[in-house]
């Protein structure tokens, strides 16, 4: 086995579930038997050419079917670049009201990944043609300056938002480039969230984060779940999973390097997530 492969088996293994919807089906039981609800994203992003977009839309209804055939606790999330946004508006709205439509009559909710700073706002509004269905939340990264405005609006719509830290590379001049000052616009937005949203998702493998959002819970009761990725925490996140409402995000799919590659440089989390290759996750 060359070099290549023996990178692809470990990685396949620690934080993608597999190449196929099959492989993300049976990661899903895996953690449904543990009281953690999955989060299904198919990997792939800045499609160019119709048949990578429709490929891509055609795995997510095929997700959601499986996911309603084996009574699965699972949600899905999409990237917009994945249903047609460098094609045309119209190609993207269609699919991604399609998938949005299809899971909502199987009752499995829908968020939109955040990808990077060029695609937030036509993200946003893709999410607000979607809210009519209800099942629908959007991802928003804590290391962009411009997250805080984003939040205000969404959650005076009544969005349901998925506060994460974020994994792009950006320029300095719309996005803090240090732990201290992620993390600080982290605890400022999710302090909002605690103050201004009944429902929200807390998408961190930081456990002062955790700590602290479970304190806030105590004073403002709201409804929130808690979530990490596949491979890192795991078992800190089944442990959490007796009291609370928590999520697994699971990708799966051959595109797995960039993926893998943009975790390895996340803000803040290089050494815990180097650490996580070596630490015995098996559940």
């Amino acid at each position: 086995m060359d070099l290549n492969a023996k990178i692809e088996k470990l990685l396949a293994g620690r934080w993608i579930a597999g190449a196929y919807i099959e492989d993300a089906i049976h990661e899903t039981k895996k953690f449904n038997n543990l009281k953690v609800t999955a989060i299904l994203n198919y990997l792939g992003e800045d499609f160019k050419d119709i048949e990578n977009v429709k490929k891509s839309t055609n795995i997510y209804l095929k997700l959601i079917d499986d996911i309603k055939k084996y009574k699965l606790k699972a949600q899905i999330s999409l990237k917009p670049t994945q249903l047609g946004l460098l094609i045309n508006q119209k190609v993207l709205i269609q699919n991604y009201l399609k998938i949005v439509s299809n899971a909502s009559k199987a009752n499995i909710f829908v968020w939109l990944d955040m990808e990077n700073s060029q695609y937030v706002d036509d993200t946003i509004k893709l999410y607000y043609k979607g809210m009519k269905y209800k099942n629908v939340g959007i991802c928003i990264q804590s290391y962009l300056k411009r997250s805080f405005n984003d939040i205000k609006h969404i959650v005076s719509k009544q969005g349901i938002i998925r506060l994460v830290k974020g994994a792009y590379t950006e320029p300095e001049n719309i996005a803090y480039k240090t732990r201290d000052e992620v993390t600080k616009n982290y605890v400022k937005l999710m302090k909002y969230l605690f103050i201004n949203s009944d429902k929200f998702l807390i998408a961190s493998h930081d456990l002062n984060m955790i700590n602290y959002a479970e304190s806030l819970q105590k004073k403002y009761k709201r409804d929130i779940s808690y979530a990490m990725l596949k491979g890192i925490r795991n078992k800190y996140l089944i442990k959490l999973a007796k009291n609370n409402k928590t999520r697994v995000y699971i990708p799966f799919g051959t595109t797995w390097i960039a993926y893998s590659f943009r975790r390895l440089k996340e803000a803040g989390h290089l050494k815990l997530i180097l650490r996580s290759l070596f630490e015995n996750q098996k559940i």
